[in-house]
């Protein structure tokens, strides 16, 4: 690919757009700040002013990645009823899934760069997961059979289920289960159901 002009004049900003593109045509093995350099027009020294090194640079675009999934998350229908709102969080985790799989593989599907040397990429994934945790809370604070309940705990096990059944629709094996189009059709609202369900159920004592 020929040399191209930075088109915002912030070579940070063309530089982390420029990686992801790299991730995505050519794959996260061949990022390099080199090629990056190479593909936005500037010396190969030029990003280093801004990226201390590749891992630097992967970390920036991880955390891009998780400020758009948080806004996609913040953009969701609220009805004000808890338990509506919870399913309309997962209608909107699956969506960015489905919409945006290079962002979803990098978030959730690859070795990340250290998050104990890059906490700004680390409060970012964080932020997104206390999207669910804290719709959590507030279910359970509606619900006094639920008092008591770990939200922590549950959010993971959303999470899991959303990130299972995302991971699943996205994956060519699917091709191969002995599911029709028309029960796969209804695998989204059965699964928001059976999560319901769950989260309804009696505490132990």
């Amino acid at each position: 690919m020929a040399k191209k002009s930075t088109k915002t004049r912030n070579l940070r900003e063309d530089c982390i757009v420029e990686a992801l593109s790299i991730i995505g045509e050519d794959g996260l093995e061949n990022l390099s700040l080199r090629e990056v350099a190479r593909r936005v027009g500037v010396s190969h020294q030029a990003p280093y002013k801004h990226f201390e090194n590749r891992e630097h640079l992967l970390a920036e675009v991880v955390g891009r990645c998780f400020d758009a999934f948080s806004k996609h998350l913040h953009t969701r229908k609220l009805t004000g009823d808890p338990t509506e709102d919870l399913a309309s969080l997962g209608n909107a985790y699956i969506r960015y899934a489905l919409n945006h799989p290079l962002e979803y593989r990098l978030m959730f599907g690859t070795s990340l760069p250290d998050p104990d040397k890059y906490p700004a990429m680390l409060e970012k994934a964080q932020y997104a997961y206390a999207i669910l945790r804290d719709m959590l809370t507030q279910l359970f604070a509606a619900n006094s059979r639920q008092k008591g309940a770990d939200a922590d705990l549950d959010a993971f096990f959303v999470w899991a289920t959303m990130h299972g059944l995302a991971t699943v629709l996205k994956s060519p094996s699917l091709a191969t289960l002995p599911v029709t189009p028309s029960k796969l059709g209804k695998a989204l609202p059965h699964a928001f159901q059976r999560v319901r369900a769950a989260l309804k159920a009696d505490l132990p004592a």
